[in-house]
């Protein structure tokens, strides 16, 4: 019987067997994992740190699929295909989805933490219409859209427009995500913040973002951020971090009627000064969930069109059989990964 991962408690990995499923339903696909990127959910949901998380629990949700059969009524995708997996599943019925939120149905399910993922050898069935084809991507470029659409999201959220300041608070995947698509909208201006220099080197190495700035424990990174922007602040601030004490004091670096969008989470309330900063500089906060449906396509053609380069994300690779053993590491900030890929197949 082929073999699967299970988070059975935190810090508690297992191999188990999962059996194949082989008899896809009207509107269903069977497919099987070929490679999984692992993000912030997964390390928080192995932790034990993720709210939406229960055990025991296949994970995997950031997909590079290939698609075995199909049932009735598919079309969208064939066996044989290469996917990536858009893995919100929603109710299509409830009013949320019937708006076009389908990322934040309330009765959404994320595959990998509401119920079992993909990071499994056998076969699995998903609903057809959540595959997104991309056959003249590799795998690993598949597994990484839905990291990119999350970023995507979270800066049509910010909504920037030409002439505006965006500032980017984390740059792990998430915050990378979001730089990928600032980089290429014409006319906005681009800061990243981050607590490690070697990540702001890296934006500025492999994104061209040069106005770096790192955070620091006395709080001199505000004056930075006022001199680039030559006393302005930031029009739009994108918080990717998941840190209360980040997601608390970074209205300070809003603009006059700026926004700020939420994309990190975090389980801990969230407090912050009302009057002098908030409500007197008129400030938008949104939150930023999933991505939509039609996020994945417009992300798979700019990484064929070359636009996004993949390759430079991906700095660690481990095996299927090297999970139980290695797949801790990656929740010390100090190994220093970007994006590490579970090779599956």
């Amino acid at each position: 019987m082929p073999a699967a991962i299970e988070f059975t408690e935190p810090t508690k990995i297992s191999v188990i067997d999962r059996p194949n499923e082989m008899s896809p339903l009207p509107g269903q696909a069977i497919v099987r994992t070929h490679r999984m990127g692992i993000c912030g959910t997964d390390l928080s949901c192995f932790l034990g740190k993720f709210p939406f998380f229960s055990y025991p629990r296949t994970p995997g949700h950031e997909l590079g699929l290939e698609v075995l059969a199909v049932g009735e009524g598919v079309n969208n995708v064939k066996p044989g295909d290469k996917c990536s997996l858009e893995p919100y599943f929603n109710d299509p019925t409830s009013a949320t989805s019937q708006k076009g939120n389908s990322n934040c149905c309330p009765g959404v399910q994320v595959i990998g933490v509401h119920n079992n993922g993909g990071l499994r050898q056998g076969t699995f069935t998903v609903p057809a219409h959540k595959l997104h084809p991309g056959n003249d991507l590799t795998y690993d470029q598949l597994a990484l859209v839905e990291t990119l659409a999350i970023g995507y999201h979270a800066v049509q959220r910010g909504n920037p427009q030409a002439g505006e300041t965006v500032l980017v608070i984390g740059a792990g995947p998430i915050g990378l995500a979001c730089l990928e698509f600032l980089k290429l909208m014409d006319g906005v201006n681009v800061i990243v913040m981050d607590m490690v220099q070697g990540r702001l080197d890296f934006c500025a190495k492999n994104l061209g973002i040069t106005n770096g700035i790192l955070a620091r424990p006395d709080g001199s990174h505000l004056a930075e951020v006022e001199k680039i922007t030559n006393g302005q602040f930031a029009d739009v601030i994108i918080d990717a971090t998941g840190s209360p004490r980040s997601m608390s004091t970074c209205f300070e670096f809003a603009a006059f009627t700026g926004r700020v969008v939420y994309v990190g989470i975090t389980t801990s309330d969230l407090q912050f000064p009302h009057a002098p900063i908030f409500h007197r500089r008129e400030i938008t906060l949104l939150a930023s969930r999933n991505a939509l449906p039609s996020d994945f396509p417009q992300i798979i053609d700019l990484i064929r069109q070359g636009k996004i380069n993949t390759d430079l994300w991906i700095t660690h690779r481990i095996t299927f059989a090297e999970v139980p053993e290695k797949f801790a590491q990656f929740t010390d900030p100090n190994l220093g990964a970007i994006k590490a890929i579970i090779e599956v197949q």
